[in-house]
């Protein structure tokens, strides 16, 4: 019988060469003892091997030359020999040397991970990668159990002369056999055995007892404290050693004592205990017993005919639940599962608790508290500098593991201050206490400054947007420590570190974008497993217990939001180079940035309101979280179910929204916590809380189910805004849709005719938007066709009536055509898309109704002609077939940049605006006109007859007719005076005008209407009285004038034309506000009249309005030549009641008013118009 042999894995020729250079390295000999001998050119054999390891396996991307080794035992057999051969007390030899570090050289990639994915793995790769990774776990168990020969410490002797150069003056070597010797320590930490117990050979608690007796962990402090000073970029390497030393290592047990130590293992012992004993009780209530040993079958029918379910075992005849339970424990459900998209690096999760030995835990513990004294500051401090400039040496793994390590030590930190302060308190000797600072927080002030803030949040962002969710799990850990930490600094008993944890409270809450970033984390999770849950969970729970906190601290509390900015045409223009559509001069587009910009700067910074940011908190996906977070609460401790417990107690309790959790899976979660089956332990500390928020959650249901009773169809599913409003309300959410608004008009910038406009239009269209040119193309031969047909048939109808030619003028006039959009999308366009208005606008096209009306009409009007129409649309095509993209020779513009805000008119602003400077022009539109009340208002001083008319137009005309003299004092006025003296009369002018007071701006003081009749019946007696006398005056002088004539005198004394004189009221009365009077004559009598009137009206002026008496029926058939004074229907500053006149079409009204100055001549203010 011949037996086939099995083909080799290896080339035998590969494994040939592998293993002669392997026998001709040395080995062991009878007459020697045993002792391992070196062969003659064992350093070159040495360096073939490296050199076969580099060239053929990474070149080549094979692993059969380590597979080979590991068939020849080279690790074990011959390298480790090598190295354990040179004593400690042996003085150093160079050739020893050169031997150990080239023996360290191959024993590195040996040892180095393999970490492949499948995109990655080969044929070949399979065969080997399970072999070599099982020599691998035989190498660290030799490198560990070799006690005696202490193979570290060797590599570490190796390692010294290097170390003890000074960084400045090592070479590439130096440093690189530096790195070496961290990459062995990396690599045997990294080598792990799975199942395998806390004790085993190649367990953590090997390792790190190895790394303790053979003086690596005091390596790696040395390097650590003198990291930036004398070492550089060893931080990655050392950063990889502690990450894979210190993961899954509970710091709450590191710092047990022993004493504690064994209590808290009996307690988890006893926990274990009494949770079997629970699960044999629920077991015993439905275990099988001799009576029900012969089993049964039930089957259920089903709602399908002829489907039926089986439900077998004796129990499911108890009753109808257990059928059910027993039905439903049946039923399996292969759930998909989505292939990850990111590798699966079992090398770097952390999660996996591990337990260490007592010996490994003390010398792990001591070397936690000597990093933490010295090394923790500057390594991390390296680090994270390393990362912000993104050095070539630091790779995605190694921040996760920097924000990992992070957390560990702050929370070993927390620990041991902890520990420190129960230990003062039990203990009267204190020795141990005095070298240590409870309240000293500078061993760890590297990881809380604001450079550290950026780039967690930083990097939480990124790994939030790419879902890698183990990354930010790190960075969560990280961020839920840094806020322990700084709560632990806000208790402190120093001032300083109070002041610093305030600052940082303020520099972490200030930005919302933290705020939406815890609550991202929170409803993200899914299905990335319970240490993610338990993370977010924590991380949420401890961020808004302390925003609560430091919001009630700090009432006025602000925060800086950031909102999407409006001007994205203008930043796209920045990018353009427009400099047309934003550097304009436009007073309009101006004062619009300044608003804009305050705008934002308010709206970055607000203040902040903590119940609105706890109703973030109270969606469906958040409670979902903490709904899958309690399901494990078997698994929980007591600060977990303490956890969520808090947050099911926020949300029914504190936010008033028990609503949320009306759900049957919920209340049915909640039931078999309490109830069972498999219930918490009562015992535990949780039990009665939870009891207590079960019992009243169940309450407030039974009420709201009673007042709401379409809650119990809600229960079955998750609950929206809208549902929340109407069970708490009864009533629906009334909502309003906003009103659109119209796009910004746009033009065409420039002096452009209307053809080129057209041009431009039709460019900006023509690449994204072609569709609406030859739409409106359409529309344009369409109407020009209706047009033309209308044209010919009022040219017909004109030519068959002649004799109504008037009538046909009339009605020919074209009626309007009415544009229709063909579908929704283009009438959206025709109400939002600016560019396409712009061609319509230029078309001639014209938009009815106001800007904001979505439904507007757009028409062609009667004005356009058919020809007109015609030539548009020819103007159009023309355009569009040849469209014109760049305007301008040298600095060539594009169509797009062509385009510019059409400016809007703005009303102007007071001139009492506090926001314009002392320079700014308040009116810069000249429009200031608008804001001062009419010159012919309350105090028109212009004529009120027909010859006081005339006699002003005279003048006028005279001083029009006289010529302007350029010459003053002899010296002609140049341009510039002319100038400012017509500046100078604008000024005073205005300056006058702006004394005009308004009658429409005064109201009635008092309301009681018996004091006012009171008050206008003795007006009226007086103003009777007053005319009467008045009369008598006139009437005595017409009987002088009709008896005999006038001397010359006295003609020239008293002239033909009156006298004007300006009289004030009782007020304080303008310039604007005298009155013109005009006397009949100079006479005694009337001076006599005059002045005993004067004594009546100082005590109550004249304000009533005139009533038409019989004196003024008489006065008013007098023919004599006088022009009263004329109040204008307008109340004066000082009166009660203005005064008002009859209409303006009826005779002139006479109205006396008293004069202070009598020897003074009345001003005439001509108006600028006619």
């Amino acid at each position: 019988m011949e037996f086939e042999e099995t083909p080799s894995p290896v080339d035998p020729e590969v494994r040939a060469y592998v293993f002669s250079l392997v026998s001709a390295l040395g080995g062991t000999g009878a007459d020697e003892n045993g002792r391992y001998i070196l062969g003659d050119d064992a350093l070159a054999c040495l360096k073939d091997l490296k050199r076969w390891l580099k060239l053929y396996d990474d070149k080549a991307n094979r692993l059969d030359v380590a597979r080979c080794l590991a068939e020849a035992n080279l690790v074990e057999g011959d390298l480790l020999e090598i190295l354990g051969a040179w004593p400690e007390d042996a003085p150093d030899d160079k050739i020893r040397s050169k031997i150990a570090l080239a023996c360290l050289e191959l024993l590195v990639p040996l040892t180095w991970p393999i970490e492949k994915n499948d995109m990655q793995m080969t044929v070949n790769h399979h065969r080997h990668i399970p072999y070599i990774q099982l020599a691998q776990t035989s190498y660290k168990r030799a490198v560990l159990d070799s006690q005696s020969k202490t193979i570290l410490r060797t590599a570490v002797r190796v390692a010294l002369p290097s170390i003890a150069i000074p960084m400045s003056e090592r070479t590439s070597r130096d440093e690189g056999i530096i790195k070496l010797i961290l990459y062995l320590f990396r690599n045997i930490s990294i080598i792990t055995t799975i199942g395998e117990g806390r004790e085993g050979p190649t367990s953590r608690s090997a390792a790190i007892e190895a790394f303790h007796h053979q003086d690596v962990l005091a390596l790696v402090l040395t390097i650590c404290s003198n990291m930036g000073e004398d070492f550089n970029t060893q931080d990655v390497v050392i950063l990889e050693l502690l990450f894979h030393l210190l993961k899954g290592v509970s710091p709450e047990k590191l710092f047990m004592d022993k004493a504690r130590l064994e209590k808290n293992g009996s307690q988890e012992l006893g926990a274990l205990l009494a949770k079997e004993k629970n699960m044999h009780r629920s077991y015993a209530k439905n275990a099988p017993s001799r009576h029900n040993r012969f089993g049964t079958m039930i089957w259920v029918k089903r709602d399908q005919p002829g489907k039926v379910s089986t439900v077998s075992g004796q129990d499911s005849l108890k009753d109808g639940q257990h059928t059910l339970s027993k039905m439903d424990q049946s039923k399996k459900w292969n759930k998909p599962k989505q292939r990850s998209r990111e590798v699966d690096r079992a090398n770097d999760r952390f999660d996996i608790p591990i337990s260490l030995t007592t010996h490994a835990s003390t010398s792990l513990r001591s070397f936690v508290e000597e990093f933490l004294d010295s090394g923790f500051n500057p390594l991390f401090n390296h680090v994270r500098r390393a990362i912000e400039r993104e050095a070539d040496r630091v790779l995605e793994v190694h921040i996760q593991q920097f924000f990992y390590l992070i957390s560990w030590f702050l929370e070993a930190e927390r620990v041991r201050r902890r520990m420190k302060q129960e230990a003062e308190k039990t203990t009267k000797n204190n020795k141990m206490t005095e070298t240590f600072e409870p309240d000293s927080f500078a061993l760890i002030a590297s990881v809380l400054r604001q450079e550290t803030f950026v780039l967690l949040n930083r990097f939480m962002q990124d790994r939030l947007d790419m879902k890698a969710w183990r990354e930010l799990n790190a960075c969560t850990r990280c961020f839920t420590q840094i806020l322990l930490i700084v709560q632990d600094m806000a208790q402190s008993t120093l001032e300083d570190d109070q002041e610093i944890a305030e600052n940082i409270q303020n520099r972490i809450f200030y930005e919302e974008t933290t705020h939406d970033r815890v609550i991202a984390i929170l409803r993200g999770y899914k299905d990335q497993g319970f240490a993610y849950l338990d993370t977010c969970t924590e991380f949420s729970h401890v961020f808004l217990r302390m925003l609560e906190h430091y919001s009630r601290e700090n009432i006025d509390l602000q925060v800086r939001s950031k909102r999407r900015s409006r001007r994205k045409k203008k930043a796209a223009a920045v990018e353009r180079g427009n400099q047309d559509a934003i550097n304009n001069d436009d007073d309009d587009a101006v004062s619009e940035m300044e608003e804009v910009a305050e705008a934002e700067r308010v709206s970055r910074e607000r203040r902040f309101d903590f119940n609105r940011f706890a109703a973030k908190f109270m969606t469906q996906s958040c409670i979902d979280t903490f709904v899958a977070f309690t399901e494990f609460y078997l698994d929980l401790d007591t600060k977990q179910l303490k956890r969520a417990h808090r947050f099911f107690y926020r949300v029914a309790f504190k936010q008033e929204l028990s609503v949320m959790l009306y759900r049957i899976d919920i209340f049915v979660l909640f039931n078999r916590m309490i109830k069972g089956p498999e219930p918490l332990d009562r015992t535990s500390p949780m039990y009665g809380e939870w009891e207590e928020l079960v019992k009243q959650l169940i309450r407030r249901l039974v009420k709201k189910l009673q007042e709401r009773p379409e809650l119990a169809v809600e229960m079955l599913f998750s609950k929206i805004s809208s549902t929340v409003f109407y069970l708490e309300n009864g009533y629906e959410k009334q909502t309003t849709s906003s009103k659109p608004r119209a796009p910004v008009a746009l033009e065409v910038g420039g002096s452009m005719m209307r053809e080129e406009q057209i041009g431009v239009a039709v460019a900006v269209l023509h690449e994204q938007k072609l569709d609406a040119v030859d739409w409106v193309m359409k529309v344009l031969s369409n109407a020009a066709s209706e047009r033309q047909s209308w044209e010919a048939e009022a040219a017909a109808r004109r030519t068959e009536n002649h004799d109504e030619a008037e009538d046909v003028q009339v009605d020919s006039k074209a009626p309007s055509i009415a544009v229709f959009p063909e579908t929704e999308e283009r009438r959206f366009a025709m109400f939002k898309d600016a560019k396409l208005r712009l061609l319509m606008t230029l078309a001639g096209f014209e938009r009815l109704g106001i800007d904001d009306e979505p439904d507007a009409t757009w028409i062609v009007p009667s004005a356009l002609t058919a020809r007109q129409l015609h030539e548009t649309h020819g103007i159009v095509q023309k355009h569009r077939d040849e469209p014109v993209m760049e305007y301008g020779d040298e600095d060539a513009l594009t169509a797009e940049d062509m385009l510019r805000r059409k400016p809007t008119k703005r009303a102007p602003r007071a001139a009492y605006d506090d926001e314009l400077s002392d320079d700014d022009d308040v009116f810069p539109d000249g429009k200031e006109d608008d804001l001062l009340f009419p010159a012919g208002g309350p105090t028109n001083t212009g004529p009120r007859t027909a010859a006081a008319a005339l006699e002003q137009l005279k003048k006028k005309h005279r001083k029009r007719n006289k010529p302007i003299s350029d010459i003053e004092d002899g010296v002609e006025l140049d341009d510039e005076t002319r100038k400012h003296r017509r500046k100078a009369r604008e000024a005073a002018d205005l300056e006058k005008r702006k004394k005009i007071k308004s009658a429409e701006l005064v109201y009635d003081s008092e309301d009681d209407p018996e004091a006012d009749k009171l008050f206008f019946e003795r007006e009226e007696m007086r103003r009777k009285g007053h005319a009467k006398k008045v009369m008598e005056v006139l009437l005595a002088g017409m009987v002088e004038a009709n008896g005999k004539r006038k001397s010359k005198e006295e003609v020239q004394g008293s002239g033909s034309k009156m006298k004007k004189r300006r009289v004030e009221s009782d007020g304080d009365i303008d310039e604007d506000d005298d009155l013109q009077m005009a006397e009949s004559s100079s006479s005694p009598r009337v001076q006599e009249i005059s002045d005993r009137s004067e004594s009546e009206e100082e005590d109550t002026p004249s304000s009533t309005p005139l009533e038409e008496g019989p004196e003024e029926k008489v006065l008013r058939d007098i023919p004599i030549n006088v022009q009263f004074a004329e109040n204008g229907g307008e109340r004066s500053k000082g009166s009660r009641h203005g005064e008002e006149d009859g209409d303006d079409d009826e005779e002139d009204t006479l109205v006396v008013a008293r004069s202070r100055r009598r020897n003074r001549t009345a001003l005439v203010l001509e108006s600028d118009s006619d």
